[in-house]
């Protein structure tokens, strides 16, 4: 499986990180969830490994904006209903491939896993 890097495009996240693979050779395919949606069982997959906490953005707007029951009672299924009726509160960006799955941009990180 080649690296998919998912994501919103106009985020300022996303071109860092789509900028630092690019500087650095790294070869990807860039899925928008925003235009392309988010597959169900990639999400069930992210939430089941990353836990929801890491896959759901709980600094952004799109998290302010839930209601505070909601917020308050988040667990991994309401989780996933939430990402899949606003794919922007995403963390982003994903990425993954048959052996890398993380959340998140870090060029350090990114430095020891993807070039060891």
């Amino acid at each position: 499986m080649e690296l998919t890097v998912f994501g919103i495009k106009n985020c300022d996240t996303m071109k860092k990180a789509m900028k630092w693979l690019d500087d650095n050779g790294i070869a990807y395919h860039f899925h928008d969830y925003k235009k392309e949606g988010v597959n169900t069982q990639a999400l069930r997959q992210w939430i089941d490994t990353l836990g929801w906490e890491t896959v759901i953005n709980r600094r952004g707007t799109t998290w302010r904006k839930l209601d505070e029951a909601l917020r308050d009672s988040m667990d991994a299924d309401k989780a996933m209903q939430v990402a899949q009726d606003n794919p922007s509160i995403i963390k982003r960006p994903i990425l993954q491939n048959d052996s890398i799955l993380t959340a998140g941009f870090k060029a350090d990180a990114w430095q020891q896993l993807l070039k060891g």
